[in-house]
């Protein structure tokens, strides 16, 4: 793809930094950030399977979600810098592991040097890009024939939630135009031997108090595709994390009524796919952002 490093506008912000001269508003600078790079167990069942999806978690974000519980890395852009020909060895090397994908996690303001990497890594297992779905659409062209399964987030359709949790009053009209072009690549699921090879899996966090705004979201998925061309994975992995405090009807994990109602509509509107059990908002399943896989 073309990039011009002098103006950088790869995500919604199209913040115009000069990436040879200083960082972009998502923590991006010249060359990739990594954190870890290593089999991880903890993503929806046919990403993870029984060896592992080869996960690659990169610095900085797009978004200011005040409840990331990757905070380290997305607003603290904890991570070392890699050459794209590095890179590609770490994808490898997470494939001779014996990864059943190499797992891309919040990649978007690496994309043309990850773009590189995959030029030179001739990988076998497929590539997913997980993300939390606030993308440009004309960046998401450029990964056509490159990514096998989209995993974005779609957090909310309401923009005052947005602009109050992740800084980011447009969210929904990214995100819902990013998926729509994230299924035309990629098309309906297919399977082999359990595991996922090629199509979309939507993740949707419910929050406190945001069981309406989980409503209108999976409604919009259920009026946008048939059940069949995609997967949802309904999550209640919410727990306080980062500036979490700041905002009180947040500081708190969610109820089960609060998440079952939210499944009971994913139920009604015949959607397929992915729950959590609430044992899942436990911080012990956030990573350890170690730089293993990286040196």
């Amino acid at each position: 793809m073309e990039f011009d490093q002098s103006r950088c506008e790869l995500c919604p912000r199209r913040c115009g930094a000069d990436r040879t001269q200083r960082q972009g508003l998502c923590g991006g600078g010249g060359l990739p950030r990594v954190a870890r790079a290593a089999l991880h167990h903890w993503e929806e069942p046919c990403i993870s399977g029984t060896s592992g999806s080869g996960t690659v978690f990169f610095s900085g974000c797009p978004l200011c979600c005040c409840f990331c519980q990757n905070y380290r890395i997305s607003a603290q852009n904890f991570g070392v810098e890699v050459t794209p020909k590095r890179l590609a060895e770490i994808f490898h090397s997470l494939q001779e592991q014996g990864a059943h994908n190499i797992n891309l996690v919040n990649p978007t303001q690496y994309l043309p040097w990850i773009l590189e990497a995959l030029d030179r890594a001739d990988l076998s297992i497929p590539v997913v890009y997980n993300s939390g779905g606030y993308e440009r659409v004309e960046t998401l062209r450029a990964l056509e024939g490159y990514v096998d399964v989209y995993l974005p987030d779609l957090k909310y359709i309401d923009s005052s939630r947005s602009q109050r949790y992740s800084g980011a009053s447009d969210y929904f009209e990214a995100a819902s135009s990013a998926i729509i072009e994230m299924h035309r690549q990629v098309g309906k699921p297919q399977f082999k031997d359990g595991l996922l090879q090629r199509g979309m899996i939507v993740r949707h966090l419910v929050l406190p108090k945001g069981r309406e705004d989980s409503f209108q979201v999976l409604n919009w998925l259920s009026e946008q595709f048939s059940p069949d061309e995609f997967l949802i994975s309904v999550m209640s992995q919410y727990t306080p994390y980062y500036r979490s405090a700041e905002f009180p009807e947040i500081n708190r994990r969610i109820f089960s009524a609060e998440y079952n109602s939210v499944v009971d509509c994913a139920n009604r509107l015949g959607l397929e796919g992915y729950l959590q059990e609430k044992s899942s908002a436990k911080e012990e399943y956030t990573p350890p952002f170690d730089l293993e896989g990286i040196f």
